[in-house]
């Protein structure tokens, strides 16, 4: 059994698999996978966005192959399979960064809104993580990188579901890497702080004063930061030194002191 499987992924082609690739953190990261010598997969719902993408990275030299889906749904997961399948691609590694974030309070977001939040945070990673892992495991080799966020170590008033759905990111990527270890299979994830992307403003959280007081990272120095950590085999990747700091100081004081400070850092203040 253990040489039918290995013959059958070595007639396959490894890929990795990039999802929320069109712009942001995505983006960034499948620049620097292009930039390691990965052939690419990457997937997102903006077929311009993806097509751009495609076009800046294709001095890198490497196979570059782009997929529309939306990954809230579970036909759109079901299509990256579907997509490697037909291609005669294996997915060496996964990075789930498509996410979407909402602020506010809990009690005033639309429940649909909520709901594709939890469908695309939580079980397109869940999704496709099971359908990739089972591969990597018996080739014994490739991996899974999640971005989580800084905020999943702790409750975010304002931004709840959001926080919430990046704990159980957290907590997925340690439990996988624990089940996984010996296997030759790395599972991390990336907590990085504020971004300097679209993000906060989709969300309605671009005049919040953690954005004023904490600092903001580009997209690149994230994406670099992901990826040699990844490549190190870090569980925990924190971009920059600061947020080493910060994640400390989410791990070791109390719930009672911070819950009411991220709060207040997560509160719009009003425009000018």
């Amino acid at each position: 059994m253990a040489s039918e499987q290995t013959a059958y992924f070595a007639a396959l082609k490894p890929i990795a698999v990039i999802t929320g690739a069109s712009e942001g953190i995505g983006r960034a990261l499948a620049a620097e996978f292009a930039l390691g010598g990965h052939d690419l997969l990457l997937v997102a719902r903006c077929a311009n966005g993806l097509a751009n993408a495609a076009a800046e990275l294709a001095a890198t030299g490497v196979d570059i192959r782009t997929l529309t889906a939306d990954l809230a749904t579970a036909a759109g997961c079901a299509s990256v399979e579907t997509e490697l399948a037909a291609s005669g691609c294996t997915c060496d590694v996964l990075v789930n960064s498509a996410g979407i974030g909402l602020g506010g309070p809990f009690a005033k977001q639309d429940a649909n809104d909520l709901n594709r939040l939890v469908d695309l945070n939580m079980r397109a990673v869940t999704d496709l993580t099971r359908r990739f892992l089972p591969g990597m495991l018996a080739r014994g080799a490739g991996g899974v990188l999640n971005v989580a966020s800084l905020g999943g170590l702790a409750p975010g008033p304002q931004q709840a579901a959001y926080y919430a759905s990046k704990a159980y990111v957290i907590s997925l990527t340690e439990a996988l890497d624990s089940e996984t270890a010996g296997q030759g299979v790395r599972i991390s994830a990336l907590l990085p702080g504020a971004v300097a992307t679209k993000f906060h403003a989709r969300m309605g959280a671009e005049h919040s004063y953690y954005l004023q007081m904490l600092g903001v990272m580009s997209a690149e120095q994230v994406a670099r930061a992901g990826y040699r950590g990844f490549r190190r085999g870090q569980t925990l990747i924190y971009p920059g030194l600061f947020h080493h700091f910060n994640a400390l100081a989410l791990h070791y004081v109390p719930h009672w002191v911070m819950i009411p400070v991220i709060g207040w850092l997560l509160r719009s203040r009003q425009a000018g």
